[in-house]
């Protein structure tokens, strides 16, 4: 089978070829980690591939729970997304626990 028309990023099924013995091969990025690309993948695919860019982390938000256990989230962009089966982008956004500790937290009893 051939890639030579179609060149899929990430896992896509409907991107295939026929090949050998009614068998199907694959032109999408995952067939790299299942071994089952078209022959030409590498030669036709990978040669234009684009892997994900994303810019630096955010700052840490402050804490959701103003008193006792909460969570602070972060979050980047894409500076440019995957084209032509590249890498795919990294986590976009991080979370952490936290104690809020507002002054007001220990008065009420």
């Amino acid at each position: 089978g051939s890639c030579r028309h179609r060149c899929c990023p990430g896992r896509n099924n409907a991107c295939w070829a026929p090949g050998a013995r009614r068998a199907r091969c694959y032109c999408d990025s995952y067939c790299q980690r299942t071994g089952d690309c078209c022959q030409d993948y590498l030669a036709t695919c990978r040669r234009a591939a684009v892997g994900c860019a994303v810019g630096p982390w955010g700052p840490w938000s402050g804490c959701s729970s103003p008193c006792g256990v909460g969570s602070r989230a972060r979050s980047r962009q894409v500076t440019l997304p995957p084209r032509h089966g590249g890498d795919p982008c990294p986590d976009l956004k991080q979370r952490r626990g936290c104690l809020g500790q507002h002054p007001a937290c220990g008065t009420a009893k």
